[in-house]
């Protein structure tokens, strides 16, 4: 008998080959079936899938015990697993990731909608057997705890906020070769999140949404926990994942006016990973790739660690930020006119002439800068004062103000518009128009134009 060592098992817990599951019933009467996920736990407990009321669940809820082979895909390895009964979860971080990881499943065996979690079983592991049999040379081991250590090394260089968040994406690539991925954050509303930085996209989305529970991110937000799939089924791909918020009266259109979501159109396997701060969930680092199980635990395990590590710098540019410098004096430039900024109070919507530009906190900072710099000609401004000024709505501690800043500057420069943002120092920016403008201020009651 093998000692207890569930933790070097994970491998086999994949999900890449169906697993056997025996039990018997109250008189000892065998059942033996397939099921479709053997998922880690810990170090002493797993959990299965439960799926029907079936033969097995139901010798299950008479013995309390089961046994279950797994498969090494690598080697071919097999062990079997004594377990004994704990519980059963419908709702929570292992509930949610099973069910994500069971729709991939699905699909891979051509099964879409057919398969429906209907419960996590907890089991303790009680004993482990290897399984005699022909097996393969175990694999090169994979040197992620060197990469995990570089790439973590490059994030405490950062020097600020965007930098952090840009390099992240980068570095990602350049040490654990992971060419698609994002960074999004938590909304100040807490439930939805918003880009903030991409990679590897034909486009980069920046500013689109994502509501909490919705397709893996979201759901990887909502639990706190990381969700990681192989086989990615249509019920988890982003196309019916971006929630279509901005879909309110007030625009000029009465359109639908959103930011495109930039994932893979085919992506095959996808990874989300929640940046947890002291203070609770800060966003979510995700990655995917047009490959079948391109991520496995290991590589979970590792970037785990590099998004604390991301979540720790971002703690520590807020606190810096918190301790803001003075106003600057207003350098007063003449007032031009030119293109029409069109402002919607009902959403905060900004448009430049007829094109969409920002919404929500991002679209109030910017009508803000504009109308100071309308009214004495200003060009820096502070974060300070931004977070001092109740017009704009700003949660009691305004911690996304700075990622707000960031997508703003952004979206400013992806529109190609006379107008950008730029750092200018510890809580300082600097507004540039390039162009004369005419401001408008949409009725706040219907939305249309005045």
């Amino acid at each position: 008998m093998t000692p207890l060592a569930v933790d070097g098992l994970r491998r086999s817990m994949e999900g890449v080959f169906a697993s056997m599951l025996a039990t018997c019933d109250a008189e000892g009467t065998p059942n033996v079936s397939m099921i479709s996920q053997v998922h880690y736990v810990d170090s002493q407990h797993v959990a299965l899938s439960y799926q029907f009321f079936n033969k097995t669940r139901a010798n299950v809820m008479q013995t309390r015990m089961a046994s279950v082979q797994i498969t090494d895909p690598s080697t071919f390895l097999h062990h079997r697993l004594d377990l004994d009964y704990v519980d059963t979860r419908t709702s929570g971080p292992i509930f949610e990731t099973m069910k994500a990881k069971l729709a991939g499943i699905a699909s891979h065996h051509g099964m879409d909608g057919v398969f429906r979690l209907l419960g996590a079983d907890i089991f303790r592991v009680v004993r482990i057997e290897a399984v005699p049999g022909p097996t393969l040379p175990p694999s090169e081991p994979r040197r992620l705890l060197a990469s995990t250590r570089l790439a973590c090394a490059e994030l405490a260089a950062a020097q600020d906020l965007e930098t952090l968040l840009d390099g992240s994406l980068r570095w990602l690539d350049v040490h654990y070769g992971i060419r698609t991925a994002m960074i999004l954050m938590l909304d100040e509303d807490r439930e939805h999140l918003f880009t903030v930085a991409t990679r590897g996209y034909a486009r980069s989305g920046v500013g689109s949404e994502v509501a909490l529970g919705e397709g893996v991110i979201g759901v990887a937000a909502r639990e706190s926990t990381p969700i990681r799939i192989g086989h990615v089924t249509r019920e988890y791909r982003y196309g019916s994942a971006i929630t279509e918020t901005a879909r309110q009266a007030g625009l000029v259109s009465g359109d639908a006016q959103t930011i495109r979501f930039p994932g893979l159109s085919a992506p095959r396997s996808q990874m989300a990973l929640p940046i947890r701060g002291t203070d609770g969930l800060l966003g979510v680092l995700f990655v995917e790739d047009e490959e079948a199980m391109r991520f496995d635990h290991e590589d979970e395990d590792a970037l785990a660690i590099f998004a604390d590590h991301l979540a720790a710098r971002i703690a520590l540019f807020r606190r810096e930020e918190a301790d803001e410098m003075e106003e600057a004096a207003p350098d007063p430039l003449p007032e031009q006119t030119g293109q029409t900024l069109r402002f919607h109070p009902l959403d905060q919507s900004v448009f430049l002439d007829n094109d969409y530009i920002i919404k929500g906190v991002a679209g109030a900072i910017l009508w803000r800068l504009v109308r100071e710099h309308r009214a004495t000609g200003r060009t820096e401004f502070t974060t300070r004062e931004l977070r001092l000024d109740a017009g704009l709505r700003l949660p009691a501690h305004a911690e996304n103000l700075d990622a707000r800043l960031i997508l703003l500057r952004k979206r400013l420069e992806e529109r190609r518009t006379c107008l950008s943002i730029e750092r200018s120092g510890r809580g300082r920016f600097r507004l540039h128009l390039a162009c004369g403008l005419t401001l408008v201020e949409a009725d706040s009651d219907t939305g249309g134009s005045p």
